[in-house]
């Protein structure tokens, strides 16, 4: 082994003596503190009461029927919105329909004022399948809420008049025949917010 070697063998032990020395005599202050932190994630439960809306039989042209039922925020956050989406079914008792009989049904939806039953917005069941949860939010539970929305343990009437409607021409085609509707609401809550 050369002197260049040994000498750059001795510096490097030299070093390494220096720094296992030099870092068993370093001291410093710590101190550790510790947090507890929690994230709660609210909720949202809208409820509907009663859940059968309506259940009519032997209905013909020109009959009406007026129904109450109370959507309810049971949840632990405000809901905004509330989305109604539509859907039936048709059962044709002789086949022999050449309209829709969910275009037959006008449904009004009414805001309740000092026992004075004011139209909110009126459509068709077939109108109402077609259009998008938004556009009922838009113009039926917005005017009912407003800005506010629904909030937390609060309650709110909602009343829907369906009519049968007589358009004065032959609706023989209808007769005997059946429509199921199903309603899904969807309750949405308010944007976040920094807290």
């Amino acid at each position: 082994m050369g002197i260049k070697k040994r000498l750059g063998m001795g510096v490097a032990s030299a070093m390494l003596g220096a720094a296992l020395v030099g870092g068993g005599t370093y001291a410093y202050f710590s101190d550790t503190e510790v947090t507890a932190n929690t994230f709660a994630a609210g909720t949202l439960d809208l409820s509907i009461n009663p859940t059968s809306i309506i259940n009519v039989n032997n209905i013909k042209p020109g009959d009406s029927f007026i129904r109450d039922f109370e959507l309810g925020n049971n949840g632990s956050l405000p809901i905004a919105k509330v989305l109604l989406d539509t859907d039936y079914t048709v059962t044709d008792a002789k086949g022999d329909n050449t309209e829709d009989f969910g275009e037959h049904i006008r449904v009004d939806f009414l805001y309740n004022v000092n026992k004075f039953d004011e139209v909110i917005y009126s459509t068709t069941l077939a109108e109402l399948k077609n259009m998008s949860p938004e556009v009922v939010d838009k113009n039926i539970f917005y005017p009912m809420f407003g800005e506010e929305g629904l909030p937390v343990g609060s309650t709110d009437d909602l009343i829907v008049k369906f009519a049968f409607v007589d358009n004065g021409e032959d609706q023989n085609q209808f007769q005997g025949d059946a429509l199921n509707l199903t309603w899904t609401f969807t309750a949405q809550q308010k944007p976040g917010e920094q807290r």
